[in-house]
């Protein structure tokens, strides 16, 4: 049994690799500041397993007490969306910078075994070479990518200097069970979930040809939980991902198949922030993680629909049957 702290452990993600924890046995400490976590997340929990504290990352003292004691310190904590960090680059910076140096600086201190980093695919920027290898120069297109690369920079920094085991995890497009279909955590998987449920038209931004490498949440779970333990991990950086692409449009194509019946668009204009395309190579994972992608996308597509179903609730009008 092993004691975590989870910066951001309410969101998306975090209550996911929390839940994991728990159901191992492990004790989690869940800190998050619910600007976009839900306290619905994590309260479910016994107090003996799960202990809660609500705060911003950016707050040294708080951070430091949390993580007294933590066997290992997972940071994903962060301003979420590439759209919002280029309305607000301040915001998203400083809690890239600050937040992470907090987290960093308390796991030094506290003599924590391992920090796990969430980075993004974001630092990859629009380099239109595929697959993204972790040698590649990161180059980031928004002050999202930016903010993730200050943060992949600081833990190098602090294995370098003062050998605290870092690992940063690169993390393609995350989709599943918890996250949002509005705001900037959603995705477009999410997103597509609630239209085809409310009986709506799937809005789609451009073309529909852009594409990216989809990774169901359980593998990218399971990539946390390897990243703690495994040997010859620390201070490497590694791609999360299914290692495969699809287009936007051959999502639609993959509901349609699903639910036997045509899902219509709405097609909007394309957004200048997006990339064209992303696709990684994972063979760096595989072999010092021992990571293996296990959800294809059509299971993927037809766990989060029936995930979104239970629990849109007074939202659907007229849900398909699934």
């Amino acid at each position: 049994m092993a004691k975590y702290l989870v910066t951001g452990g309410a969101g998306f993600l975090g209550s996911n690799i929390v839940e994991s924890l728990v159901a191992n046995g492990d004790k989690v400490i869940v800190y998050d500041d619910f600007s976009t976590g839900s306290k619905k997340n994590v309260q479910d929990y016994k107090q003996t397993e799960v202990r809660v504290v609500e705060g911003d990352v950016c707050d040294e003292k708080l951070m430091r007490k949390a993580a007294r004691g933590c066997d290992y310190l997972l940071h994903l904590a962060g301003r979420a969306g590439v759209e919002g960090s280029v309305k607000n680059p301040d915001a998203t910076l400083k809690v890239g910078f600050e937040g992470t140096l907090n987290a960093l600086t308390a796991a030094r201190d506290l003599k924590v075994k391992r920090f796990i980093y969430a980075s993004s695919c974001a630092v990859y920027g629009e380099s239109p070479v595929l697959p993204k290898e972790e040698t590649m120069l990161a180059s980031p297109y928004n002050p999202y990518g930016a903010a993730m690369l200050i943060g992949e920079e600081l833990s190098r920094v602090f294995y370098a200097t003062y050998r605290l085991e870092t690992v940063c995890l690169r993390l393609f497009n995350v989709y599943g069970p918890r996250q949002s279909h509005v705001g900037p955590s959603s995705s477009v998987i999410s997103r597509f979930c609630a239209a085809i449920l409310k009986g709506e038209k799937a809005e789609i931004f451009g073309d529909g040809k852009q594409s990216r490498d989809f990774v169901y949440i359980s593998d990218v779970v399971e990539a946390f939980r390897l990243a703690c333990t495994a040997p010859k991990a620390e201070g490497e950086v590694f791609n999360i991902a299914s290692g495969s692409r699809m287009s936007v449009g051959g999502l639609l194509s993959g509901f349609t198949q699903l639910l036997e019946k045509e899902i219509l668009a709405d097609t909007k204009e394309a957004r200048p922030s997006d990339v064209r395309h992303s696709l990684a190579d994972i063979l760096k994972a595989q072999e010092v993680l021992g990571y293996r992608p296990r959800v294809t996308i059509a299971e993927g597509l037809a766990k989060s629909l029936l995930w979104y179903k239970k629990n849109l609730g007074k939202e659907l009008k007229g849900a398909p049957r699934l």
